[in-house]
């Protein structure tokens, strides 16, 4: 079965970046500590990066994440989606209007104008193509970012929130979490590694908490 799933780095005071994020500072001021467990060459930070990448049949992004990655100084043939892993799943970006020009041309772009549900509608379908082609159970990824995610959670349109906490306080930057509906979610995991805690929660759907 193809969940849709959340999975985004996050600070101790609910940041996802630092301050003063922008055009050739994605992360903000500090916000690269965010991510130092996934280009970590410590074994278990691997596997949870390698076996994240691997699950995603689909990946869906806001268009300041677009622009970010796809910028000069974005991904490459070393560090791509899932880090070192340079994953190729479909991308579907969540946009107010097609980019003019793509720069990452050997990736599989798919533009939305329509907003973030129907981007999550033609992520799920072609997840769930990739699973039937693969015989195994894929999943819709939101990558981020943080806007992107907190509105597909207070839309109740996540079934996991896989959460990377760093052990950094930012102080400012994007939050996360900025209210809206109060969602429950149950525990699945928590697993500490030398750079983070990586805690996975079910989202229960239409309830409230």
């Amino acid at each position: 079965m193809t969940h849709i799933v959340a999975d985004i780095s996050i600070s101790l005071d609910g940041y996802v970046t630092g301050p003063d994020p922008g055009p050739g500072n994605g992360l903000g001021t500090g916000g690269e500590t965010l991510h130092v467990w996934a280009f970590s060459d410590d074994p278990e930070e691997r596997r949870i990066v390698r076996e994240a990448t691997a699950r995603s049949g689909a990946v869906v992004l806001g268009r300041r994440l677009f622009d970010i990655v796809d910028g000069p100084g974005g991904w490459d043939d070393t560090v791509g989606y899932g880090a070192a892993e340079v994953g190729k799943p479909p991308f579907v970006v969540v946009t107010g209007a097609e980019p003019e020009s793509v720069r990452l041309t050997g990736l599989d772009w798919t533009f939305v104008t329509t907003g973030l549900a129907d981007a999550v509608t033609v992520a799920r379908e072609r997840a769930e193509a990739a699973s039937a082609e693969r015989g195994r159970d894929l999943d819709v990824v939101l990558m981020g970012g943080g806007t992107l995610v907190g509105s597909a959670l207070d839309a109740g349109l996540l079934d996991v929130l896989s959460l990377h906490l760093a052990p950094v306080v930012l102080g400012s930057g994007t939050p996360l979490f900025t209210g809206g509906t109060p969602r429950a979610l149950v525990p699945r995991s928590a697993k500490p590694t030398p750079n983070a805690t990586h805690l996975e929660y079910e989202v229960r759907r239409g309830a409230s908490g």
